[in-house]
Order: C-alpha cells, then sequence, then structure tokens
C-alpha cells in the first residue's frame, strides 16, 4: 500500500486528531490506505475506523485489511452521515480527510490525471459512470468553460483559454491528454509551462469529479456526526480546499464569518487546535516532493 501513495504529514495527522483507543474515526479519503493503517495502529479493542472511497483501486487496497474494527464503505465521502447511521453509527470521535489525489492516479497514464502521459482525458474518480473531462471540454459552451477555468484553476486568462478549446475542437474532437495540450498550446505561457498546465487539469479534475461541492457536504456532515470534544482533521493542497476548511473550521459555514449570539459572542460549533496551518518539513518534502503543498488544518466541536 506504501507504493500507492505515501501518507502526508502522518504523525502530525495522529497527534491532532488526538485518537481514543475505544474511539470511533473515519478516514474520508482512503485511497492506499496508509493514513487509515496508521490510526488502525492507535485503536484498542473496542475502536473503529469507517473508511471512505469511491476508486475500484482503493477498494482493492482496503480488502488487505483484515482486521474486525475495520470497514470500508465504497462510497463518496459526500455520503458519509448516510452511510454511518445505515451502520448503526451516529456519532465519531473524529474525522480525517487527506483531500490530496494520489501518486496511484497521477502516476496510472490510463486514468488522464497527469499531463506528463497521452492517454484518454477522463479524470473520473468514480470510472462506473459520470462525465470525462473529454465530455466537458467538448461539451461546454465558451461561457461554462471560462467559468470553471476561473474558478477552479484561477488561471489568469480563462476566457483565451476558452477560446483555444473551441477553435481546437471545431476542428476535432479533443479525446485525450495530448489533444487537450496541443489545443492550448497557442495560450500556454512558455515559461510557466508546467504551473499553467497543472492548474488547467485541476480546473477540469475537480468539475468532472464535484470536488468542492462534495467537501462542502462533508464538512457540514462533520459537524452532526462529530461528538463534543471530537476533532476533525483535513489536510489540503490548493487555495481553494484551504480557504473552504479555514473558513468552516472558524466559523462553522463557508464564508467565514462567525454568526454571533444575542450577546455578541461567537457561535462557531468548533474550537481551532491549530492557529496556523501545519506544513510538512523540510525532509518530508524532499522524501516526497507532492508533499510541498500539504496544509493540515484540525478544529475540535465545542459541545
Amino acid at each position: 500500500m506504501d507504493e500507492y501513495h505515501i501518507p502526508v504529514l502522518a504523525e502530525e495527522s495522529l497527534e491532532l486528531l488526538d485518537i481514543r483507543p475505544d474511539g470511533h474515526y473515519a478516514d474520508l479519503t482512503f485511497g492506499g490506505g496508509g493514513h487509515s493503517s496508521l490510526i488502525l495502529s492507535r485503536l484498542g479493542k473496542g475502536g473503529r475506523l469507517y473508511s471512505f472511497d469511491q476508486d475500484a483501486d482503493a477498494k482493492a487496497n482496503a480488502e488487505r485489511i483484515r482486521d474486525d474494527r475495520f470497514t470500508f464503505i465504497e462510497s463518496n465521502f459526500r455520503f458519509m452521515r448516510g452511510q454511518l447511521r445505515m451502520r448503526g453509527v451516529p456519532f465519531l470521535d473524529g474525522v480525517f480527510a487527506d483531500l490530496g489525489v494520489s501518486s496511484h492516479h497521477f502516476d496510472t497514464p490510463e486514468r488522464g490525471f497527469s499531463f506528463r502521459y497521452d492517454a484518454p482525458l477522463d479524470m473520473r474518480m468514480n470510472r462506473r459512470g459520470g462525465i470525462s473531462a473529454a465530455d466537458i471540454v467538448n461539451g461546454y459552451d465558451t461561457r461554462r468553460l471560462t467559468q470553471l477555468l476561473g474558478q477552479w484553476g484561477e488561471l489568469q486568462t480563462p476566457y483565451k483559454i476558452a477560446n483555444c478549446i473551441e477553435r481546437a475542437r471545431s476542428a476535432a474532437p479533443i479525446v485525450t491528454v495530448s489533444d487537450l495540450t496541443a489545443a492550448v498550446a497557442p495560450c500556454t505561457p512558455k515559461k510557466e509551462e508546467t504551473k499553467f498546465l497543472s492548474k488547467l487539469f485541476q480546473a477540469l479534475r475537480i468539475e468532472v469529479n464535484g470536488e468542492m461541492r462534495a467537501l462542502e457536504m462533508a464538512l457540514e456532515q462533520s459537524r452532526k456526526v462529530l461528538r463534543p470534544g471530537g476533532r476533525l482533521v483535513v489536510i489540503s493542497y490548493h487555495s481553494l480546499e484551504d480557504r473552504l476548511v479555514k473558513n468552516f473550521m472558524r466559523s462553522g459555514n463557508f464564508t467565514g464569518e462567525a454568526e454571533k449570539d444575542f450577546f455578541g459572542q461567537s457561535s462557531s460549533p468548533f474550537r481551532i487546535v491549530t492557529r496556523k496551518a501545519v506544513v510538512p518539513s523540510d525532509e518530508e518534502i524532499a522524501n516526497n516532493p507532492r508533499s510541498r503543498s500539504a496544509k493540515l488544518r484540525a478544529a475540535e466541536k465545542l459541545g
């Protein structure tokens, strides 16, 4: 499982989860099972771990864990609360999520997540259904493409990029990674090609998988399933995710503005545990370069 994805900020995550041996926990992003295995190692006989993932490869990894305290739930984490209630689990002592795309996905060419390989333009985490990145670049009109490139990719010239895609697809459908990189070549800055393509692929991946809405839903449900004193611990990798997580932990909503009671006191449902985001050490970044943009935040549910 270690070859699938190296767990980022592993010890820091466990410390912030403040695991009780008899506690019940959820890992919303099982992936290669690195973090889940570490959580299990801290649990006693009465502890329980519920790990979520919608990816078939992650499910195969989960089947290697033979432990009565462990339950794998093949589902998007946006359905966390319903899936837990189906299993008779009303409350948890901790919720953990590592929002990064696993190394396995980036390094598996046929998944289409990376611009380093030519492959079908897919990017679906759940390959059993849903739209692919190719469906988006060929089917969205210029206005809608412009919006998602600006919003999810935070690209500086989204309208120009959308027009490049429009011109290319009018000649032939864009169906592979190389088709897309060729389509946007006229508007790709030569000195920042990697950064540009990373943002472009991020925007499409977020749109394909509905990542931001799924994160909002999971965060909102975490507030309902956590017991008083339970911990919410999240690792994010880009500013869009981190902003949502930080605002939610600060205020219980996504604007970041805490509601006030009659006396003008904040009514946030959480106590911030990490005043500043925890980031990887230089040593961790050297051993795992993909950890360099990780930011770890934690909050505790108030009574």
